[in-house]
């Protein structure tokens, strides 16, 4: 069983021999939720790619603990980062796609507010949902042992989409109607892989002739028709193992 995962303010200049204090609503759930003792391995990332691999050496009141660090990993960069720009998905499937695809491995997730979506963020809704889909990647880092969590960006436009596909090294829109299957596309060897997910009700014409334009193609992924909040999920284990990270 390996060493639960709690998250530190940052990870910077940690050293094997020192010392890390976990405290605040961290230190509360590895203390009075988790139950950790004196003696109990424990890992502490800054969820940016750094993670303290050490033991408890103490325990104080209900939320706080100090970690002895035998061992500091730095996490590189991967050579191909996968960005999935999921459609609003109703009710709490947003944070369903959000989590399993941090599980599987994702770099980064941007929601996009397509014409054809039944959710809509806006104002204050917006503010709170985006906040839950950031906390979703936080928590499924922690939870699949990840040292770097996933980034969630602010939600886009079709237009602001557009230019991220432009600017993507390979971009791909997923649809049931496309003629080429995601598995044999010609992938880089290194640099950004942005996929798109629509919403269930499909992506518009429009948008679909807005992201050609930006050079993402329509692809499928297979015989079935996935749902929007398991096709990032899919797809990503898909690339994941065709470049490499996954062997």
């Amino acid at each position: 069983m390996t060493a639960p995962v709690f998250v530190v303010d940052s990870a910077a200049g940690v050293r094997p021999g020192g010392t890390l204090v976990l405290d605040g609503p961290e230190g509360r759930h590895a203390v009075s939720v988790r139950r950790l003792r004196v003696g109990e391995d424990v890992v502490l990332t800054d969820g940016a790619g750094t993670g303290a691999y050490g033991t408890v050496t103490a325990v104080e009141g209900k939320d706080r603990l100090t970690v002895a660090v035998a061992e500091v990993r730095t996490e590189p960069a991967p050579p191909v980062r996968i960005t999935v720009v999921q459609a609003l998905p109703k009710g709490d499937r947003g944070e369903l796609a959000v989590e399993t695809m941090t599980e599987t491995g994702v770099d980064a997730v941007i929601p996009w507010a397509a014409s054809r979506c039944v959710t809509q963020w806006r104002g204050e809704r917006a503010a709170k949902s985006l906040a839950k889909w950031r906390a979703t990647a936080r928590e499924a880092g922690k939870q699949s042992r990840r040292l770097t969590f996933p980034e969630v960006g602010e939600a886009h436009t079709t237009k602001q989409v557009a230019e991220v596909l432009a600017a993507a090294d390979f971009a791909a829109v997923l649809h049931e109607e496309g003629a080429t299957p995601l598995a044999t596309a010609e992938l880089p060897a290194a640099g950004s892989v942005v996929l798109v997910v629509g919403p269930e009700g499909g992506v518009a014409p429009d948008e679909l002739a807005a992201f050609a334009a930006a050079g993402a193609a329509p692809y499928r992924l297979g015989p079935s028709v996935l749902r929007t909040s398991t096709a990032g999920t899919a797809a990503t284990a898909l690339l994941l193992g065709r470049t490499g990270r996954w062997s």
